[in-house]
């Protein structure tokens, strides 16, 4: 069992993570109001029991609390507030924390969801990201994961999931939560150095969504 904390805990993602793994771990809703954290901890919790026995907790702390306790760390925020948040929370975590970004940086423009990195000749999420990193255990992966499919246990997720990263201890653990989410597959798609692929399948993903009226969509290679 592990403490698994999720930076940004509130949003629709940290939901859908919470219900799905505190079965096994014990799940640190993160938010910068510790309040606002607390109130959404409970309400996953009440969300989780209705569906199976729990075994982890939900509890929900400051972002900088949330770091500190974390084995593995879920980076569900913004683009646009890496370098805020990151330079915050990611001095605070331990040496041994694997810390994993589903950032995608994207916008919707009048053709689309178009690529910010492409775009603007910005860096990646990954990129980032690592700029701030105590350690080599900055994992790439969840981008193309429906939430409000992952919200919901009775929703079937049979999804892949590309992982990106250079440490191979936190690519398994990585690994190894994936596939406690039922029916999703980790697919290993290379080094850091090559993130950016995987975050670019999410507007890549939204636009064929949108244009063939497909509802919550994944990837699932064959």
């Amino acid at each position: 069992m592990m403490n698994i904390g999720i930076i940004g805990g509130t949003g629709g993602m940290g939901k859908g993570f919470a219900i799905r793994w505190c079965k096994n771990h014990n799940i640190l809703i993160g938010s910068r109001d510790s309040n606002r954290a607390s109130d959404a901890a409970k309400e996953y919790k009440n969300i989780s029991e209705s569906y199976s026995d729990i075994n982890g907790s939900v509890i929900g702390y400051d972002n900088i609390t949330v770091a500190k306790k974390s084995d593995v760390l879920i980076l569900s925020i913004p683009y646009d507030n890496i370098d805020k948040i990151c330079s915050q929370i990611l001095p605070m975590i331990s040496n041994e924390c694997v810390v994993v970004s589903p950032i995608v940086p994207m916008e919707k423009t009048k053709i689309g969801f178009e690529f910010i990195p492409t775009k603007y000749g910005k860096p990646s999420s990954f990129d980032i990201v690592k700029k701030y990193m105590k350690n080599n255990k900055l994992i790439s992966a969840f981008h193309v994961i429906s939430e409000k499919k992952l919200a919901d246990p009775k929703k079937i997720l049979n999804y892949d999931v590309f992982v990106c990263g250079d440490d191979e201890e936190s690519i398994n653990i990585v690994n190894k939560l994936i596939l406690q989410i039922k029916d999703l597959r980790p697919l290993y798609l290379g080094s850091g150095k090559l993130s950016y692929m995987a975050e670019i399948s999410t507007p890549l993903l939204l636009n064929i969504m949108i244009r063939n009226k497909l509802k919550n969509p994944g990837i699932k290679i064959c």
